[in-house]
């Protein structure tokens, strides 16, 4: 199949997920074209089935704010036909889908039946999508899509409680490639450059925004530290990192917290790691967790969104509601303490993870890309 997929090529997690999707697609013999305004950071083109195509927005002096919907879907266009693609998959309803179901227009105009398939990730959705002024554009592109899937359950009730939708929703779960992992585990994981022998090492991901709660992976970090030696790795940036810095000056344990920025060496990061934390208010599907547990990695968490879908009670970590950091800082402690008991939670969030492993989730989206191109002919 030829396949083109349009995401934001950024380290969130839709760009994270569209990129190796994409990546393993183009392993089993499918040709990918991804069309975006920059090449997404996970993205490898050492593969000849793999193909980028930057969009390109004009500066014109009308243009308050310039209009990248409309360059995005004449890219599309122009993508379609010169490489005849057969099927076209965006991520994020807005402005994706929006953008393709323009594109699907034109070139119908032209004679070319194009299917499009939308995946919704979250924030497209929960904060974005309901807002008042693109809620019409939202419900619009989700229901003239083809095929429409999501990352969790938790995503799917959500789409459906919020807006007037008529088409089916598919979930199919975001993905590990455990594979890479159990290459990279070949490589020694030098502990001692973050922490001494005889400290643990807890760490958070993300991109840093409120809804991740950052000032709560501080403050539970901190009761963690009270009681047995320890050290936290911050790893990414956004707007509540100086916050968080300032609470650890606050606390007095900066010398204890490191703050990496943005990296693309997450798995040189979680091999090191004991504990992850992601107290987030609420994640459609926490990826970021399953990155971690793919490391063999336990994870603390709030209970919200569709971390339950991901991270299980007693077994690959705990769940809290959010907010509740003594109770989170209390099952870090009961994972963290004895050896024995960290190795056991290690072991299962492996089993747990295998069950996310991209071999066992590419099949689904290939039916489907089956599925939809078989509308058209």
């Amino acid at each position: 199949m030829k396949i083109a997929i349009v995401c934001y090529p950024t380290f969130g997690g839709s760009g994270v997920v569209a990129t190796e999707l994409g990546l393993e697609l183009a392993r089993r013999g499918h040709e990918i074209h991804f069309i975006t305004y920059s090449q997404p950071v996970r993205l490898a083109l050492l593969n000849p089935n793999v193909h980028y195509h930057e969009v390109i927005v004009p500066e014109y002096p009308l243009f308050h704010f310039q209009p990248y919907e409309l360059a995005l879907s004449s890219k599309l266009v122009d993508m379609v036909k010169l490489y005849q693609i057969e099927l076209l998959h965006v991520h994020y309803a807005i402005p994706h889908a929006y953008a393709g179901y323009m594109a699907k227009q034109m070139l119908k105009d032209e004679g070319i039946d194009l299917p499009m398939v939308t995946t919704l990730h979250g924030t497209d959705i929960t904060l974005v999508g309901n807002h008042p002024f693109y809620k019409p554009a939202v419900t619009f592109s989700i229901n003239k899509s083809d095929f429409v899937t999501s990352v969790s359950q938790s995503l799917k009730d959500a789409t459906l409680k919020l807006f007037q939708i008529k088409n089916e929703i598919q979930v199919i779960p975001n993905f590990i490639e455990l594979d890479k992992n159990t290459k990279d585990s070949s490589t020694p994981c030098h502990r001692y450059v973050m922490a001494n022998p005889n400290e643990r090492i807890v760490t958070h991901i993300s991109n840093f925004r409120k809804v991740k709660r950052i000032p709560d992976v501080i403050k539970i970090f901190y009761k963690i530290q009270k009681k047995i030696p320890a050290k936290l790795m911050m790893v990414g940036d956004g707007p509540e990192k100086e916050k968080a810095e300032r609470l650890c000056r606050k606390y007095g344990i900066e010398d204890k917290v490191i703050f990496f920025g943005n990296s693309n060496e997450i798995d040189k990061i979680l091999c090191m790691t004991d504990l992850f934390l992601l107290p987030s208010e609420t994640e459609s599907f926490g990826l970021a967790a399953l990155e971690a547990m793919a490391c063999g990695v336990p994870v603390i968490s709030s209970n919200s969104g569709g971390l339950p879908e991901v991270n299980f009670e007693g077994i690959s970590g705990y769940l809290s509601e959010v907010g509740h950091i003594e109770e989170m800082a209390h099952n870090a402690l009961r994972i963290l303490k004895e050896d024995a008991i960290l190795a056991t939670f290690k072991e299962n969030a492996l089993l747990v993870a295998q069950k996310f492993d991209i071999k066992n989730i590419l099949p689904i989206y290939e039916e489907l890309y089956e599925k939809a191109i078989n509308i058209y002919r």
